[in-house]
């Protein structure tokens, strides 16, 4: 088995929809109506974009939450399979 790999959602928001729109990590903390914290570590990974956050994307955006939240499910799959590759392909396949 082997996975491709993914891009952090974060990096997508910022490069495929905030910088096109001209948005800061300030106005686009304004408009989703959390703090600007929330949006910096989105941006830089060390936040998955959550069923909430997916919600309040798709709106801003005009997308869905499905689109959001498969970045972010592709991504952790990603992840988590280079963290636990051995341990996954050690496995016995049955079918």
């Amino acid at each position: 088995m082997e996975i491709r790999p993914y891009t952090h959602p974060g990096e997508i928001l910022k490069e495929e929809f905030a910088v096109p729109y001209g948005l800061t990590q300030a106005k686009l903390a304004e408009l989703l109506k959390v703090g600007i914290k929330t949006i910096n570590e989105i941006y830089n990974g060390k936040r998955n974009i959550t069923p909430l956050m997916a919600l309040k994307l798709a709106s801003l955006f005009g997308t869905t939450p499905e689109f959001w939240m498969n970045l972010q499910t592709n991504y952790d799959l990603y992840k988590t399979y280079n963290k636990e590759k051995e341990s996954i392909e050690s496995i016995e396949k049955i079918a």
